[in-house]
């Protein structure tokens, strides 16, 4: 297993590789000016990006209000499957939420996406309810899965649009 990258916050300047991973990963890709409007509008918005030798090689995103944080994408290029970097990408996330003062996550992950699925049981998320046909390109049901026993919060973390005074 290969773990030899870091995670950051994604910028505009990532939409570009951000988005032709979304493209080849899902059936109805986020399309960039999506992501574009959740960087510059959504408030509720964090997306963090994993970059391999000064490449992004996957991203992850949440929206997190008050307490509650719902998990909207994660993904990682193909060539780089299998490495641990779902996991490592999953847990930063994961850490960052919880920072951000969320007591628990939600998803949707497809019936069939065994592998992800494996991931998310394997970080602490269990399967709640389905959401029948609500893939778009399929009719395909959603698992709704949820975790509430997030890492503890860095005591120290501050994010400038999060600090109030």
């Amino acid at each position: 297993m290969q773990n030899n990258c870091t995670v950051r916050r994604m910028t505009l300047s990532d939409l570009d590789a951000v988005v032709a991973i979304e493209e080849a990963t899902f059936p109805t890709p986020w399309s960039k000016d999506s992501f574009r409007q959740e960087l510059e509008r959504n408030v509720a918005a964090r997306y963090l990006v994993a970059e391999k030798d000064g490449a992004v090689i996957g991203y992850a995103g949440a929206w997190v209000i008050l307490d509650e944080s719902h998990i909207t994408n994660i993904a990682i290029a193909e060539s780089q499957r299998g490495n641990g970097y779902g996991r490592i990408l999953t847990e930063a996330l994961m850490q960052y939420l919880s920072n951000l003062g969320a007591a628990y996550a939600t998803l949707e992950v497809r019936r069939s996406n065994i592998r992800a699925q494996n991931l998310y049981k394997s970080v602490g998320f269990i399967q709640l309810g389905v959401r029948k046909r609500y893939y778009e390109d399929n009719q395909e049901d959603a698992f709704i899965m949820v975790c509430d026993h997030m890492p503890e919060a860095d005591p120290d973390f501050e994010e400038e649009e999060t600090v109030t005074e």
